[in-house]
């Protein structure tokens, strides 16, 4: 027995001192300085060491013998002039920038990381490689949390856990699921730091699973490059990461609304009947997506038609037609693969569009819905293909787009595209397949915002302004309670607009409080698109009366946060900024918010909680420190710093609002068609602890890409400020110009939280009475402390002062 110990403890030396044999015995062999950018010479290879800012550094092992490839599906950036400075001694080289440093030591050779002279992390063994994997290995701290991995369902805090990247569908996940559509090779550290693998073939991410304090990137082959990010606050860090990887651009303004989607509508008769009912019902509606029925009868046997199915649609045109003038979009579902009994299967391989086998044949293999190929997304013939499908449904007057299936759902290893194997490219198919629609309208649609719904993609996704979903979600409170974490963690990794199947997709489950709930939630989540299969009806027109008036009550007050929303989407688009963001974005040094995603913040301002328990008749909701915090449907205020037990009301979730912030609203519509900020409310939250703050709304038309950088936009800022028991606040505007712009505003600007009736009240230079009546210019409740005052504006300075004590 003694034996065997010993020979199992000796063979697992060998075996070890083989798998890091490359990196224990590395020696620095010397160094050359570019521009931005340094190379280090070892006795089994280089590094490339380039600094794209003060905030971000790549670098790229090339072991001796290979080439390297530049080529990058993530990045985009190109590296800014950067003051850099290296210095040297017998020790170790340093390679140093106003913010990020790298330090190499040069026995035992070693890399670490550094921002504002604090360590980041060091490589650990660097690159090594075994039988199975190559892999780049880094020392942790031993308290660090770890975030990232795409869209997972672990905890906020995934330290611990060994996740598998390659994106795989995950049917009917609740409160558990390691892997899923978006497999994101990035981890993110509470100590604010970000590494990005910029490599595209599959592996694994290694987020300490052995509890050695040890991260490990694992891939099959390509590139050993990293990024390492580093940003003074969250925002910053995220800000920095979607400079690197690209900015989502703002989607059209109706992707804010209510959709109308199922699995799915079977004909155009259907469809039209579901749209009208949600106009009878005044229930507002932008969008109707439909799904596969469109081009076929039944779900198996038709994928890849890819042409409307006129004996189901027999006048698509018109239809399409009638929902615009009702101001309603049509989206159509499309798929990447075309069965081989498909009306195009033949025009497929003459055309040479698909993937292919070793031997050049179209590859062929069965999966759920028939015997297919898979449209080669790497052939330049494949592309084009693609496209003018896409494109001749545009012209027909299509406004967007879902694409499913896109991990792809099933791609064998042996498949080929024209670059490589299926493996090399899996993670980044729903990535490019999101690049030839962005690209397709570019050139052929440049007046249109696109909108790309996928369910998949990968890291730098966002900037061909693709739209995630959390895939197909157990309609159960188990379904529901994850979808905070998902979203927040896909956020926190550059993707803003991830967002669930409204209600849940997979199951019968009837519960009308978890459907209530659900589009509670909704309503505080980046795209209102409730979807189910057909078992049971998603859409709300087809409720009871009392789910159904709840449900309208929540899209009601959907389309009255529009200007706030769409705001959101602006920060999104200049800064990275998530739509949704974690308790720990307010304090990033409190350990116990770090697992906490059943709170979060809505924008800077609100404060929300879901209700994911049947029958909960209250809450404990935590509220960040700094602030103070005023319920959003009661106006009481509670302190930050604590959690307070909240009772729940059935008719909406706990919401609250910052104290000091300018939140704008309208009157709900029908649809964005008939969307307008010439009447306006801005509500002001007062509280005397806040003795300055501001606010602001963006708008423009709704539809022109690139409206901010083409200057077509309006910017509008709000200010406050507390004086000697005096409250001023100021409105301004850059007056910028932009279709469907209001030559002045009709404002409401209701202050709550005012406990006392002012006495004397200044708009402008003009004196205004305070009326005892509703109708009147100025009129103080006492009821629900709210001071409301009406006045027109024409973008110019104006200001509101009274005596707020």
């Amino acid at each position: 027995m003694i034996k065997k110990t010993l020979f199992i403890t000796i063979l697992s030396l060998i075996v070890a001192s083989s798998l890091f044999a490359q990196s224990t015995t590395r020696k620095f062999k010397g160094f050359k300085d570019f521009k931005n950018q340094l190379e280090v010479y070892t006795n089994d290879g280089k590094y490339i060491i380039k600094a794209y800012n003060d905030r971000i550094i790549e670098t790229s092992f090339i072991p001796e013998g290979e080439i390297f490839n530049a080529f990058s599906y993530a990045v985009v950036m190109k590296p800014v002039e950067t003051k850099t400075q290296i210095t040297e001694n017998n020790q170790s080289l340093l390679f140093k920038t106003d913010g990020i440093s790298v330090k190499i030591e040069k026995s035992p050779f070693k890399i670490s990381y550094y921002f504002n002279n604090k360590l980041l992390i060091s490589e650990n063994k660097g690159y090594i490689k075994n039988d199975k994997y190559e892999i780049l290995n880094f020392s942790l701290d031993k308290d660090e949390a770890l975030f990232g991995g795409g869209a997972r369902v672990l905890g906020m805090n995934r330290r611990g856990n060994r996740l598998e990247l390659y994106n795989r569908a995950h049917y009917g996940y609740t409160t558990e699921s390691s892997l899923m559509n978006y497999s994101i090779p990035m981890v993110l550290s509470s100590k604010i730091y970000a590494v990005h693998f910029d490599n595209a073939p599959i592996g694994f991410l290694d987020l300490d699973s052995k509890g050695t304090n040890e991260l490990n990137y694992e891939t099959i082959s390509g590139r050993k490059t990293y990024q390492v990010i580093a940003g003074d606050t969250w925002c910053d860090l995220i800000d920095q990461y979607t400079e690197l990887t690209g900015k989502q651009p703002l989607p059209p303004r109706w992707a804010f609304g209510n959709f109308s989607s199922r699995f799915g509508y079977h004909s155009e008769k259907e469809t039209r009947e579901t749209v009208n009912k949600f106009i009878q019902d005044s229930i507002p509606v932008d969008a109707v997506i439909i799904d596969i029925y469109w081009f076929g009868k039944n779900i198996k046997g038709t994928m890849g038609n890819l042409a409307w199915y006129t004996d189901s649609f027999p006048t698509p045109k018109k239809m399409i037609a009638d929902f615009k003038e009702k101001g309603v979009k049509t989206i159509l579902v499309t798929e990447p693969f075309i069965l081989t009994t498909s009306n195009r299967w033949n025009e497929a391989v003459e055309e040479k569009i698909l993937c292919t086998d070793t031997a050049g044949n179209p590859f062929k293999y069965d999966f759920y819905f028939g015997n297919t190929g898979l449209i080669d997304l790497y052939k330049p013939e494949g592309k084009k293909w693609f496209w003018d499908i896409y494109k001749n449904l545009t012209l027909d007057g299509v406004s967007g787009w879902w694409g499913d299936l896109g991990e792809p759902e099933v791609h064998p290893t042996e498949l080929q595209h024209a670059i490589g194997g299926a493996d090399k490219v899996h993670n980044v198919y729903g990535h490019s397949w999101a690049q030839l629609i962005a690209e397709g309208y570019k050139k052929d649609f440049p007046d249109t915002r696109p909108f790309i719904l996928m369910r998949a993609g990968s890291a730098g996704s966002q900037r061909f302004g693709l739209i995630p979903w959390s895939g197909d979600v157990n309609r159960s409170w188990g379904g529901l309670k994850p979808q905070t974490e998902i979203a927040l963690q896909m956020g926190m990794q550059g993707l803003g607009y991830m967002h669930s199947d409204l209600g849940g997709f997979a199951g019968d489950l009837d519960d009308t409080e978890l459907y209530t709930r659900w589009l509670q939630y909704g309503v505080f989540q980046p795209i209102y698109r409730p979807h189910a299969q057909e078992e049971l009806a998603s859409e709300p027109v087809f409720k009871d009366e009392k789910t159904k008036a709840f449900a309208r009550e929540s899209i009601n007050m959907r389309y009255s946060l529009m200007p706030y929303n769409y705001t959101l989407a602006f920060e999104n688009n200049q800064k990275g900024t998530p739509l949704m963001r974690p308790l720990l974005f307010e304090e990033p040094n409190n350990e116990k918010l770090i697992i906490r995603s059943d709170t979060y913040l809505w924008g800077n301002d609100f404060l929300v909680s879901p209700i994911t328990e049947a029958g909960l008749l209250s809450k404990k909701v935590y509220f960040p420190n700094g602030s103070t915090w005023i319920d959003f449907y009661n106006g009481i205020a509670y302190n930050g710093g604590q959690e307070y037990l909240i009772v729940t009301k059935e008719n909406h979730i706990p919401v609250f609002v910052r104290a000091g912030s300018f939140i704008p609203m309208v009157k709900p519509v029908q649809s964005t068609k008939y969307y307008s900020t010439k009447e306006l409310a801005i509500h002001y939250y007062f509280d005397e602890s806040v003795k300055s703050s501001s606010g602001k709304m963006y708008d423009d038309d709704g539809e022109t890409p690139n409206a901010f950088e083409k200057g077509e936009y309006e910017l509008m800022s709000f200010k406050s400020e507390v004086k000697s028991e005096k409250l001023l606040i100021n409105f301004n505007s850059n007056k910028g110009n932009y279709k469907s712009k209001p030559d002045s505003r009709n404002i409401k600007l209701l202050i709550h939280n005012l406990y006392k009736k002012p006495k004397k009240l200044l708009v402008g230079d003009k004196k205004i009475k305070i009326s005892k009546s509703e109708n009147g210019k100025v009129y103080w409740n006492k009821d629900d402390n709210i001071l409301t005052i009406n006045f027109d504006w024409k973008g110019e300075d104006k200001s509101i002062k009274f005596k707020a004590k």
